[in-house]
């Protein structure tokens, strides 16, 4: 099929890749514009870029969707089909009506649940023990049209964003080969989803990064997984701030705050307690809970507090 494919991060390029080794044409990638960054402030070219030029494929850059730009750019292109993964765009109505097969959309949730920027984190942080993919006939709407098809797995009970991502990006590229080949058949059942059903996974923000240890341990150790890698989960240590990368559920209680052991690391929550097992000191590079104590030189537990 001659497909035009639309995506910018990480999470979209196992799908191009996919359909190109699918024996598809690509007729042209779409994706964000390149972005400074570092120091140096060096322009970046988005993932999806990298992987295009790889295959010798063109690659448009458009600031906007809606100028006509676009429009005259797929106009020549000729596609039968969009594909747009993790684009970062929205798409006005000319463009989504402009192919034969319209603009099919990969999404990292179970639709309708999880519609928006940050599905695979929502789902972490609120201690989903399923997540997958669906593909999407899309609308006007943010996530709201027909559903095609459905992938999913089972989320890890110590399973972070940043792991479940790189699984759901997976799963995305093999589903997405499986609805082209059903549209090109005439296989496709399109189901509506119900609103009544749905919910939104918003952007993530650095205010989210503290840690309540006067919550449950589950959700303590919910909110480190699905904070990791961005924000990433903080906690203060007697005045001093300490990411907190990776934890799992441990047995104890006390005061939410109070270390209840150094070896290994376990801190009360109000009900139960976790193990850190992986930290940041400010101005430090990562590194386990036990190579950080030991340069603490002897600190008992009941010298540490958590807040």
């Amino acid at each position: 099929m001659k497909i035009v494919f639309m995506g910018t991060p990480d999470f979209a390029v196992p799908c191009l890749k996919a359909l190109i080794e699918d024996g598809n044409e690509i007729a042209g990638v779409f994706t964000q514009p390149d972005k400074p960054k570092g120091r140096g402030y060096h322009m970046i070219p988005p993932p999806v870029k990298e992987c295009a030029l790889s295959h010798n494929i063109e690659v448009f850059q458009p600031v906007s969707m809606k100028d006509g730009t676009a429009l005259n750019i797929l106009t020549t292109l000729t596609p039968e089909l969009i594909v747009v993964v993790a684009f970062g765009k929205i798409l006005p109505k000319e463009i989504l009506d402009l192919p034969k097969y319209g603009c099919i959309n990969v999404h990292a949730s179970l639709l309708p649940k999880y519609r928006g920027a940050a599905p695979i984190q929502w789902a972490v942080l609120n201690g989903e023990k399923t997540a997958g993919v669906t593909t999407m006939q899309m609308d006007v709407g943010l996530d709201t049209g027909d559903m095609l098809m459905k992938s999913e797995l089972t989320v890890g009970d110590n399973e972070t964003a940043d792991e479940l991502h790189d699984r759901l990006s997976a799963l995305g590229a093999e589903l997405i080969v499986k609805t082209v080949h059903a549209a090109e058949k005439g296989e496709l059942r399109p189901e509506k989803q119900d609103d009544s059903l749905s919910s939104y996974a918003s952007m993530l923000t650095k205010e989210m990064s503290a840690i309540d240890f006067s919550r449950p341990a589950q959700e303590v150790h919910n909110k480190v997984r699905g904070l990791n890698s961005w924000p990433c989960a903080s906690a203060m240590l007697n005045g001093k701030r300490l990411k907190i990368y990776r934890t799992a559920l441990a047995k104890g209680e006390g005061t939410p705050g109070q270390v209840l052991s150094t070896q290994p690391l376990i801190v009360a929550c109000k009900e139960g307690a976790v193990e850190i097992i992986e930290l940041q000191p400010e101005g430090k590079k990562k590194m386990t809970a036990a190579a950080f104590l030991n340069g603490l030189h002897g600190v008992k537990a009941a010298d540490l507090t958590f807040s």
